[in-house]
């Protein structure tokens, strides 16, 4: 009996196990996101956001033409600074860190940052993009013990992600980034999620180490041209 018992356990350990691979954990996320078929039919997208540091208001602005470009514009005590990203360049202009004029990105930057050319999401046909991801258990985030993904993007980025077991929504994501010459672990949580009359299910507020971004206006597919990621 004990023999039959333990048996029993072992194939239900394997059933729990294969019930929470990479794969499933993705494909649950992706449906409760709005699904594959409708995020592939994204073409663009421009976010604009309000981020709150310390009592100040910088406005951020955030558009993607997929595989093509990527523009973040920062406004913040009156100046205006901008990082642009393209599959062969991509420069930094930060008029308020003391920048005088555009930097362009080392090639080690530039492949990291090419990964946010992606408007669809790193996860839809994450292996056909060169992403490799890993289930690597479960982690306790605010009281909910979430499932945590290790992704490695194509272009060198490593992130971590963890998925609330109930709704299958990315709730927080801790990547290593660069800054002033130091790297540092950036932890960025998630929620206010709202789906959008294209179909898809983003998430519109944003908690960073050094403030909060609320989105005001989600645009997709709107007019983007590529003229627009120029220095």
């Amino acid at each position: 009996m004990k023999r039959l018992i333990l048996s029993l356990l072992v194939l239900a350990s394997a059933f729990t196990v294969k019930a929470q691979t990479a794969d499933e954990v993705i494909a649950k996320h992706i449906e409760a996101i709005g699904g594959a078929e409708n995020w592939k039919k994204v073409n663009s997208m421009k976010m604009e956001g309000v981020l709150q540091v310390q009592g100040a208001e910088v406005n951020v602005v955030v558009t993607v033409l997929h595989g093509k470009g990527m523009r973040q514009d920062i406004s913040v005590m009156g100046m205006t600074g901008y990082e642009i990203v393209t599959p062969t360049e991509g420069w930094d202009f930060m008029p308020f860190q003391g920048q005088t004029e555009p930097e362009a990105k080392t090639a080690e930057e530039l492949a990291e940052a090419q990964d946010n050319l992606d408007a669809q999401g790193e996860l839809i046909d994450y292996a056909a993009k060169g992403h490799k991801v890993e289930l690597i258990g479960k982690e306790d985030v605010e009281g909910t013990e979430c499932f945590k993904l290790k992704v490695t993007k194509k272009g060198g980025s490593i992130s971590t992600l963890f998925f609330d077991p109930k709704t299958y929504y990315i709730v927080q994501s801790k990547s290593t980034q660069k800054a002033n010459g130091q790297e540092m672990e950036v932890t960025t949580s998630f929620s206010n999620y709202e789906k959008l009359p294209e179909g898809i299910v983003v998430a519109k507020s944003l908690t960073l180490p050094f403030g909060e971004m609320n989105m005001s206006k989600i645009t997709v597919n709107g007019p983007v041209e590529e003229s627009f990621f120029k220095k």
